[in-house]
C-alpha cells in the first residue's frame, strides 16, 4: 500500500466529491435529468478509481481512506436532500419525497459504524477495519435505489415501486450494520490470535 497522494484514482475520488454540491444544486433547482446524469457519472468514477488503482498498482493509504468517505458523503447527502418536501415537484409523485425513516436508517448506520470503529481503535489500537460483503451489497443497493428515485422524479408512473425500494434500503441498513459488528469483532480476534502466535 503506497503513501502516494497524487494518483489518478485519488484524483477521480476528489472529482466525485466536487460533484456533490453540483448534484445538490441541480436537485434544488429541480433539474432532475442533469442530477441523474451527475449521479451516474459519480458512480462510474467510483468503479473506475478502484479499477485503475488495481490495474496500474496505484493503491494508496490516502485513497483507501478517502474513497469510502466520498461514497458515504454522496449517498447520505442524496438521501437527505431527497427527503426534503421542497425538492419534489408539484403535483407530488406518489411515495415522494423519500420518507425520513429511510434516510434516518442510512445516516444512523454510518454514524454507528464510524463511532464504533473509533471507540475500538481508541481502546484496542486496532486499525484493520475492512468493508464487509454485506456492507458492499448495502452500498450497491443504495446507489440503485437513488438512481430509481431520481428516475421516478422524471417518470412519476414508476413511483409505485418506491415503497419496496424503501423497505429494502431500510432492512439492509439494519442488517449490514449488525453484520459489520460481527465482522469487525472477527477481524479483531484474528489479529489478537496472530499476535499471540508471534509472541
Amino acid at each position: 500500500m503506497s503513501s502516494r497522494v497524487a494518483t489518478i484514482p485519488n484524483l477521480l475520488t476528489v472529482i466525485r466529491m466536487v460533484m456533490i454540491p453540483v448534484f445538490v444544486s441541480l436537485l434544488f433547482y429541480q433539474k432532475f435529468g442533469y442530477a441523474l446524469a451527475i449521479f451516474v457519472i459519480a458512480g462510474v468514477t467510483d468503479g473506475l478509481d478502484g479499477l485503475l488503482a488495481r490495474r496500474f498498482n496505484q493503491k494508496s493509504e490516502f485513497g483507501r481512506i478517502l474513497d469510502p468517505i466520498a461514497d458515504k458523503l454522496l449517498l447520505v447527502t442524496s438521501f437527505i436532500v431527497l427527503s426534503l418536501p421542497s425538492i419534489v415537484p408539484q403535483p407530488t409523485p406518489r411515495h415522494l419525497p423519500v420518507p425520513f425513516w429511510v434516510t434516518a436508517s442510512v445516516i444512523s448506520r454510518d454514524i454507528f459504524i464510524v463511532v464504533g470503529a473509533a471507540a475500538i481503535n481508541i481502546v484496542t489500537g486496532f486499525r484493520g477495519f475492512r468493508p464487509s460483503w454485506l456492507g458492499k451489497v448495502n452500498t450497491v443497493v443504495q446507489i440503485f435505489a437513488l438512481v430509481y428515485i431520481l428516475t421516478a422524479l422524471l417518470m412519476p408512473t414508476i413511483s409505485g415501486y418506491l415503497p419496496t425500494i424503501y423497505t429494502t434500503v431500510f432492512a439492509l441498513a439494519l442488517l449490514s450494520g449488525a453484520h459489520y459488528v460481527y465482522f469487525s469483532s472477527r477481524l479483531l480476534n484474528e489479529e489478537r490470535t496472530e499476535k499471540d502466535i508471534d509472541a
